[in-house]
C-alpha cells in the first residue's frame, strides 16, 4: 500500500520535472541555436577588428610582431597622402557606375521574371552564372575586352567611326570598364534577391489593383515597391557596402594589379592591401581599414536615410 500511495507522488514530481524542463528548453533553446555564430564572429570577426584598431595606433613592427604607441600619426599620414585621396575618389565612381544602375536593372529583371514566362527555371537560373563565374576570369576576360588596342570594345567604338578610347589609360573610361564587371557579376544576385521578394506578395493585392484600372507600370509603383522595401534597403545597403570595398575587379584589371600608372583605378581596398602587404606597414593599413569602416558607416546610414524617405513618399503618393 505504501508503494501504491507514492506512485502518484512519484507521478507529479516527474510532471512538475519535464514541465520544468520544458519551459527552460524554451527560454534558452534559442540562445543555445545561435550562440555557435556569435562565437565565431567573436573569434574571427570582432577580434580582428579590436586588434587592427590597436595596431592602427601603433608603429608596428612585423618582425618582432610588436610596436610602439604613436596615437593618430598613421592616421594623419594617411590623410595627408595624395594616393589616399585618388582613392577615395576613384572607390565612389565606379561605386556610382555600378551599384546604381545594378539596383534598377536587377529591379527590372526581376519584375520580367516574375511574369508567366516558358521556361521560368532556365531564365531564373542563367542570371545566377555569371554570380558563380570566379573573379579572376571575370577580370581577365573583361580587361581583354576592354584594351586598349585590341579590345573587342574598341573594335566596335571603329565600326560607327568612333576613335579607340584608352580604357586603361583615362580616368573615367576605366571605372566604367570596371564597373561593367562589377554589374556583370552581381545583377544576377540581386534579381534573385528582388525576385523573392516579388513572389512573396499576395495576387489578391495585383487583382485589385488591376480592377480599379491600374495599368502595369502602375502597379508595380503602387503596389510591388512599396511591399518590397525592407530587401530593397537590404540590397542598397548591401550593395554600398560591397561597392566601397571593392578589390578583386580592379586588381584583376591588368596585369601589375597596381591600379594603373597614374593610380586611375586605385581603390581604397587597393590602396590598403599596397600598403599593408607591399611595403609592410600594417600599422597604416590598420588605419586606412578602419577609415574605410567609417566612411562605409557613415554613407550606409545615408543611404538608409535616403531610401527609407524616398520609398515612404513613394509609397504615400501611391496611397
Amino acid at each position: 500500500m505504501a508503494t501504491t500511495d507514492l506512485e502518484p507522488v512519484t507521478e507529479t514530481r516527474r510532471t512538475l520535472m519535464r514541465q520544468r524542463l520544458g519551459r527552460w528548453d524554451q527560454k534558452a533553446s534559442p540562445y543555445a541555436y545561435i550562440a555557435p555564430f556569435f562565437v565565431v564572429f567573436a573569434v574571427f570577426g570582432l577580434f580582428p577588428i579590436v586588434y587592427t584598431a590597436v595596431i592602427s595606433l601603433m608603429d608596428w613592427d612585423t618582425i618582432r610582431n610588436s610596436g610602439e604607441f604613436i596615437g593618430f600619426d598613421n592616421f594623419t599620414y594617411v590623410l595627408q597622402d595624395r594616393k589616399f585621396w585618388l582613392a577615395l575618389r576613384n572607390t565612389f565612381s565606379i561605386f556610382l557606375l555600378s551599384a546604381v544602375p545594378q539596383v534598377l536593372v536587377a529591379m527590372f529583371i526581376a519584375a520580367m521574371l516574375d511574369h508567366q514566362l516558358r521556361a521560368r527555371t532556365f531564365w531564373r537560373m542563367g542570371v545566377l552564372v555569371p554570380y558563380v563565374v570566379m573573379p579572376v576570369a571575370v577580370g581577365i576576360i573583361f580587361s581583354k575586352l576592354f584594351a586598349d588596342q585590341s579590345g573587342l570594345f574598341n573594335h566596335w567604338l571603329g565600326l560607327v567611326g568612333i576613335d579607340p578610347v584608352g580604357w586603361h589609360k583615362q580616368v573615367l573610361p576605366s571605372h566604367f570598364a570596371i564597373a561593367t564587371m562589377v554589374n556583370f557579376r552581381w545583377t544576377g544576385y540581386n534579381a534573385l534577391i528582388f525576385l523573392a521578394a516579388m513572389q512573396a506578395i499576395p495576387r489578391d493585392l495585383y487583382e485589385a489593383a488591376a480592377i480599379d484600372g491600374a495599368g502595369a507600370l502602375r502597379r508595380f509603383v503602387s503596389v510591388t515597391i512599396p511591399q518590397i522595401r525592407p530587401t530593397m534597403i537590404f540590397v542598397i545597403i548591401t550593395s554600398t557596402i560591397g561597392g566601397l570595398q571593392i578589390f578583386d575587379e580592379p586588381r584583376m584589371f591588368d596585369t601589375t594589379g597596381t591600379g594603373g600608372a597614374d593610380q586611375q583605378w586605385l581603390t581604397i581596398t587597393m590602396y590598403m592591401y599596397n600598403v599593408g602587404f607591399g611595403n609592410l606597414d600594417f600599422g597604416r593599413a590598420s588605419a586606412i581599414a578602419w577609415l574605410l569602416f567609417l566612411i562605409i558607416l557613415v554613407i550606409s546610414l545615408i543611404n538608409l536615410f535616403i531610401t527609407r524617405k524616398f520609398i515612404k513618399s513613394d509609397s504615400s503618393g501611391g496611397k
